[in-house]
């Protein structure tokens, strides 16, 4: 898996990948910052064959960005991880150093900081979360470092209501658990964090407030969905997928060459394009 003399290589990699929009958005920030020998590259792999292919990694490889289902398979093969990936056991950016570390840090969570400061909401009194899965961790701890009151989440079961308010006790967040049936109610909060699949909060739409807050809805394909378009229909504020892809791969980018800026409008003019192309 080695490169012509002197390029860097970097990819990401999960299973299913085809999907990634990763590959648009770092070629891009690579043409503007003029890295003509940077490439980017997608490859599907999952936890089984993770190992054999970090085996066969060369000194070209300067990082790799991960997605479902490595983000936690990955950390015994690293030699150290950051705090923010430490905080929710998950890691979606490896970096390789010249003397041969592997270091894996997590871009997710202060991404979402970051995309919710694009859209001016850098603190806020309470927020709910409508779900439970990793990106609910995440969500968990970015709302840690805005949030300054309670944090409720809506969940299906009571499973995944104790892993919320573990999370939440780890992480410094007052966490209350809610019922999935009364998620309605989430929609009255300053911030509401969407973290469900695709079609999940479809139903809530009929639901949103004359003068919603804010939205972070983290999908970004399809989109708008459903809860976006009518909340932003009624006049709130809508932070979306694409913001987040845009702004962790933005860190991404710049910790991998070492070039800083990343080119924000740049990568988030090539995100907009593909996703229309689709």
């Amino acid at each position: 898996m080695n490169g012509p003399s002197g390029t860097r290589r970097a990819a990401v990699l999960g299973s299913p990948i085809a999907h990634s929009l990763s590959p648009v958005l770092h070629r891009a920030a690579y043409a503007e910052l003029g890295l003509s020998d940077w490439s980017y590259d997608r490859f599907d792999v999952d936890e089984e064959h993770l190992p054999g292919f970090f085996a066969r990694l060369g000194p070209e490889w300067a990082g790799l960005s991960l997605t479902m289902p490595l983000k936690r398979a990955v950390i015994p093969l690293l030699d150290s991880i950051s705090d923010a990936a430490a905080s929710v056991e998950a890691v979606n950016t490896v970096l390789f150093t010249e003397d041969g570390r592997r270091i894996g840090d997590n871009t997710d969570i202060p991404g979402m900081v970051a995309a919710l400061r694009e859209r001016g909401v850098e603190q806020v009194e309470s927020a709910a979360i409508l779900g439970a899965g990793a990106t609910a961790s995440s969500a968990l701890a970015a709302l840690a470092r805005i949030c300054t009151g309670e944090v409720v989440a809506y969940v299906r079961s009571a499973a995944r209501a104790a892993e919320m308010r573990q999370w939440g006790e780890r992480l410094g967040v007052d966490v209350r658990t809610a019922d999935w049936a009364d998620a309605d109610q989430a929609l009255r909060a300053p911030l509401v964090v969407a973290t469900t699949p695709a079609g999940t909060t479809d139903a809530l739409a009929a639901a949103v407030p004359e003068r919603p807050a804010t939205l972070f809805d983290v999908l970004y394909d399809p989109w708008p969905t459903a809860l976006a378009a009518r909340w932003s229909a009624y006049g709130g504020a809508v932070v979306g997928g694409l913001d987040l892809l845009v702004h962790q791969a933005v860190l991404q980018v710049e910790r991998m060459t070492g070039r800083s800026p990343a080119p924000l409008d740049a990568m988030r003019r090539a995100g907009e394009h593909a996703l229309a192309a689709r």
